[in-house]
């Protein structure tokens, strides 16, 4: 349910909190605890009833922590289209004390980012004189990263360009590796190749992650021997070879044999490196394209064995698979273990499931999904189920009634 008035809501949210907290709570709430509960909230006015806490206990919280909870909270507004509320959410913290805080103030700039509105985070960013913060490459790297997150690419080299000059600040190798990204998500992993010969003549360090994204940007785009030259390259500059740059080179391997992704994930383990969830999710991908549906549910049913759990592409993933397979009552299944750990997948992936049980007869399944949706999700969020609901003939009497 849309709000009328965003100040409106973000003073009961204040005041709803303050009143819980009073009366069923003698003890502020902790930021971990806040950010537990954001993490599992998905309605967005509960989310910003808990992000209040944040708010009114900041001052016991480290910054870090804070921002991770005003991140989250951004984040579940951003779902569901608030993004006036969220600007009156962000600007609200522009009376904090603390804006006088390059960190604090770049905070505000990337939360801006993760929603997409980048005109604001850029607005934001004009104003640290008179709100008079001190600018460094900080602040701007927040501001590269909102431009990234807003998935405005070609606006980060004319920023990169811009804004040095402008303002007489130094960029540092961090600036530098988002502007290589910025390339690379922009499908120009070329140009970011072009940027390392720049970073080496200039002497700025080149870290393995900035050779990953660029990696990753050429196996995206089919060249795999280019990309092979490239980490030739991060392994002889002596770049540290993690677990996620593993990832890349498994990933360029998905459509293939799956007992090669096996032993790529074998040898990160014999180099001491712990593979990861990701790792086993492009495994149990590679046996999902293959039809090997038993071999992709074992791979699942292993990540708790490896030390890893199920994220949410590992839910959607297998899900997606099971439906294409025909196998409604194991994903309906595993859709239940989606629901318990919090990362219940997309909509276009359930709505497979959720027409095939139907289709199979598994009415009080089908009506089982739809009804736990409905109590996981605010209204504003359920029009769709709503229409499959009728659509598939699964409304109940009772439903119509309360209607």
């Amino acid at each position: 349910m849309a709000s009328s008035s965003s100040s409106t809501l973000l003073r009961r949210a204040r005041h709803l909190s303050t009143a819980a907290t009073n009366l069923t709570n003698p003890s502020p709430m902790t930021i971990s605890k806040a950010k537990s509960k954001l993490r599992k909230e998905h309605d967005t006015d509960k989310a910003l009833d808990i992000y209040s806490t944040v708010k009114t206990n900041h001052s016991s919280s480290s910054p870090g922590s804070a921002h991770h909870a005003q991140q989250i909270t951004v984040r579940r507004l951003a779902k569901s289209h608030r993004f006036k509320d969220i600007e009156t959410l962000i600007e609200s913290h522009k009376n904090d004390p603390r804006i006088v805080e390059e960190q604090f103030f770049s905070s505000l700039i990337k939360s801006y980012g993760i929603a997409g509105m980048f005109d604001q985070a850029l607005k934001t960013y004009t104003q640290m004189e008179t709100l008079k913060t001190p600018r460094s490459a900080l602040s701007f790297n927040a501001l590269l990263t909102a431009c990234l997150n807003s998935k405005r690419f070609d606006l980060a080299p004319q920023l990169f360009d811009e804004m040095p000059a402008k303002y007489g600040f130094r960029l540092d190798g961090y600036s530098y590796g988002i502007l290589v990204k910025s390339y690379c998500d922009a499908g120009k992993p070329e140009l970011a190749i072009e940027k390392l010969k720049e970073m080496s003549e200039k002497g700025i360090q080149i870290s393995g992650i900035t050779y990953t994204s660029i990696i990753h940007s050429l196996y995206k785009k089919g060249s795999s021997t280019e990309a092979e030259r490239v980490w030739d390259e991060m392994v002889s500059k002596g770049c540290v070879i993690d677990v996620a740059a593993n990832n890349v080179r498994i990933m360029n391997a998905v459509d293939g044999d799956p007992e090669n992704i096996k032993k790529m994930i074998q040898e990160m383990s014999n180099s001491g490196l712990k593979p990861d969830t990701i790792s086993y999710n492009y495994l149990m991908t590679c046996y999902c394209k293959k039809g090997m549906m038993d071999e992709a549910k074992e791979v699942f049913d292993a990540l708790e064995g490896n030390c890893c759990n199920p994220n949410a592409a590992s839910f959607r993933t297998l899900i997606y698979y099971l439906c294409l397979n025909g196998r409604f009552e194991t994903g309906y299944k595993v859709f239940k273990q989606s629901v318990a750990a919090n990362k219940i997948p997309d909509f276009n992936t359930l709505k497979y499931l959720v027409e095939g049980l139907a289709k199979k007869s598994k009415t009080k399944e089908a009506k089982g999904m739809i009804r736990t949706m409905k109590k996981k999700f605010p209204p504003n969020l359920l029009v769709a189920w709503s229409k499959i609901e009728k659509e598939l003939g699964l409304v109940s009497v009772e439903t119509e009634a309360a209607k």
